[in-house]
């Protein structure tokens, strides 16, 4: 598993961040635990990302 990416005050896509969610249950899971927590990072960075979007489109 890619070690957790550090912020770098760049924001990435909500798109962007469901393609690596995707990827993420697409590969075998060899660590429940490690996957688990993995997801649940990127599904706060997913929201945040969302909200951000939605507040630039009003």
């Amino acid at each position: 598993m890619p070690p957790e990416r550090e912020p770098s005050g760049t924001a990435r896509s909500a798109a962007a961040i469901n393609e690596e969610i995707r990827a993420l249950w697409a590969r075998p899971v060899t660590c429940p635990t490690d996957t688990t927590r993995r997801y649940e990072l990127l599904l706060v960075e997913w929201e945040a990302a969302v909200r951000t979007e939605q507040v630039l489109a009003a």
